[in-house]
């Protein structure tokens, strides 16, 4: 399965015609002289359990995490920056029973791929593969969270008994507010208007269920994104860093958005190779385990000119080649 998200096969009968092909070089490459067979990769998926390969990938991300260590996307923030989203990956509902839509698509089928992301390294570190009909942030229950880290999210995780966890758990949050939030202002603070601060207040919630759940005073600060020609209000209970530089840590957000799509244009989640929640969780496991051992080479033979894509073109090519 790894040959897969290196070589980009697109079914079993590729594999298996692939690899039969290369004869002896199997044998050194760690294949074994076993005769390759479909049936034994489908069965393999089937029943060996994806958490083998969920716990490799673990493994990984953290030998990769210290090699990033001293990376920092954000040269003012010395603490860990991660952002969390999910994303959805459409299936055929009669191949994929188990793998509802959404509440609004009857006929849909997806798995959500929730992640957080490691800002700093690019690495993810939680991921969680649901059907696409289990609400996004009900998965902040599950996060281990890291005192003195900053979370980001957007406005789809707003959830004030959920954010008040995170503050207690000594973790800082930047997320997106909506329009109808209802508050007071306590203070104004002073706002750096020529660079796109409007506002930066202290504030309460005045709704009675939210200021049960968060009844802490909040900071509020509205940016006016030039690029974008729109208005962001942020809330966060940070009240140390300037307002400009929580409006930069929002921005870098955008980073899972690229590494959805990243791994979605260059590793094989899209079609699989069975249809058993297994079969899905073995074969998503695996392609994060082939993102993760890519970042290592990339950092371990300091190719730092070389992107993640670049190095897996090349090794698309030489993948069963010995060095001289």
């Amino acid at each position: 399965m790894a040959f897969v998200q290196l070589t980009y096969r697109d079914s079993l009968r590729d594999i298996e015609a692939c690899l039969r092909s290369l004869g002896p070089k199997l044998y050194h490459t760690g294949f074994g002289q076993s005769r390759i067979s479909r049936s034994t990769l489908a069965d393999a998926n089937e029943h060996r359990s994806w958490q083998i390969y969920h716990d490799l990938a673990l493994i990984l991300i953290e030998r990769a995490r210290t090699l990033y260590r001293d990376d920092k996307l954000v040269s003012e923030l010395q603490s860990a920056l991660y952002a969390f989203d999910s994303t959805i990956i459409d299936l055929c509902l009669s191949l994929f029973p188990w793998a509802h839509g959404s509440v609004y698509q009857k006929t849909a089928a997806g798995i959500k791929l929730h992640t957080l992301l490691d800002l700093q390294s690019q690495l993810p570190v939680f991921v969680r593969v649901t059907a696409a009909n289990v609400h996004e942030v009900r998965m902040l229950d599950e996060l281990t969270l890291e005192n003195g880290a900053h979370y980001l999210f957007d406005r789809g995780y707003l959830d004030f008994g959920r954010l008040k966890r995170i503050d207690q758990a000594g973790a800082f949050f930047v997320i997106r507010a909506r329009h109808n939030l209802r508050f007071h202002r306590l203070y104004s603070h002073p706002a750096n208007k020529p660079l796109c601060v409007k506002a930066d207040q202290t504030i309460v919630l005045d709704v009675f269920y939210s200021r049960q759940q968060y009844p802490d005073q909040l900071r509020r600060i509205r940016y006016f994104d030039q690029e974008h020609q729109r208005t962001l209000i942020f809330l966060t209970n940070n009240f140390v860093l300037d307002a400009l530089t929580i409006a930069q840590l929002y921005r870098s957000r955008w980073q899972i958005e690229l590494f959805f799509r990243w791994i979605k244009q260059h590793l094989r989640i899209k079609s699989f190779f069975g249809t058993s929640p297994n079969a899905v969780r073995t074969q998503i496991w695996i392609a994060i385990s082939i993102y993760v051992l890519v970042a290592i080479i990339k950092k371990e033979l300091r190719l730092e000119q070389q992107s993640l894509y670049t190095i897996l073109q090349i090794l698309s090519v030489t993948f069963l080649k010995k060095s001289r």
